[in-house]
């Protein structure tokens, strides 16, 4: 029996290169919802040559240099939206930010880190990357240009839903503020995936700051693969919050963490899996983090 074939060619485009940010703007406000940004392309590309979506303009990015960078600023990291993933690994700057470290290389292989951006990972908004939920555990700001000017939009307001975010048709993610934690501060990205290079099934970054008595003075969480967008375990973290770290009670704080999530089930996990695994990876980074900060 012959399956049927499926197509592996886009739709029909028409390209666009801008040389600036104003430029891009300009494309996107004259075509709205028919166009959209194409920044390291390693997850658009191939849903347009699925024809999973397709658009009648693409606004190719990659020859506007002022969206690329990382530098410290006003106490925080910012990184531009073109950014290479690759870059971010390399970058001395980018290691105020330890989450950023830990978490960029769990993405894909190098050969998807050289050409996949910081910005297009997020703007992307699958519930599975680890960079949407690294911006939601850390509270970035994320910088949205629009013909009309530049505003800050944070990461619990960003994510809509899947591969939804709250940028409009006529907006540009141009860069992320990522925040600096103090030298008290301990992080940790765990996981859990078929192969090397997939997407997690359910994973976690989280991290914990010390106060002057030893104490969690902060602390962060945020799963990915358990819901339609990265999720903030507010409670798990109020709970921490005060605790020692040698007398907390991480798998207590880890089903607290995944206590109200209903996961998607899939071919590759139940939503029983993967509630179960989540408590797991949560106790386990929080443990890792926790070490980190008391070194």
């Amino acid at each position: 029996m012959r399956l049927p074939s499926r197509p592996v060619k886009p739709a029909p485009f028409e390209y666009h290169a801008p040389e600036s940010i104003a430029d891009a703007l300009a494309v996107l406000a004259e075509h709205g919802d028919e166009a959209k940004p194409l920044a390291g392309g390693q997850s658009l590309v191939p849903m347009l040559a699925l024809r999973l979506t397709r658009f009648g303009h693409l606004v190719d990015l990659n020859r506007v240099p002022e969206l690329s960078g990382v530098e410290r600023k006003n106490g925080m990291l910012v990184v531009g939206a073109m950014t290479r993933q690759a870059a971010v690994e390399r970058s001395e700057a980018a290691a105020a930010v330890p989450l950023l470290g830990l978490a960029t290389p769990l993405i894909g292989h190098f050969q998807i880190r050289n050409r996949g951006t910081v910005g297009g990972s997020i703007a992307h908004a699958d519930p599975a990357a680890e960079l949407p939920a690294v911006a939601l555990a850390l509270d970035a700001q994320l910088e949205i240009a629009s013909p009309s000017g530049t505003r800050l939009e944070s990461a619990s307001d960003f994510f809509v839903g899947t591969w939804t975010t709250s940028v409009g048709d006529e907006e540009l993610l141009v860069g992320v503020h990522f925040p600096v934690w103090s030298d008290r501060s301990g992080f940790a990205v765990d996981e859990v995936a078929r192969r090397l290079g997939d997407f997690a099934l359910v994973g976690v970054t989280c991290g914990v700051e010390l106060d002057e008595s030893g104490n969690i003075g902060r602390a962060a969480i945020a799963l990915l693969g358990m819901a339609s967008t990265p999720v903030r375990a507010s409670a798990a973290e109020a709970a921490l919050v005060g605790a020692n770290p040698s007398a907390a009670d991480l798998t207590e704080i880890a089903q607290l963490a995944v206590a109200n999530l209903d996961p998607p089930e899939d071919i590759h996990a139940s939503s029983a899996y993967r509630h179960s695994v989540g408590a797991h990876v949560v106790a386990r980074a929080l443990a890792t983090a926790m070490e980190d900060a008391t070194k």
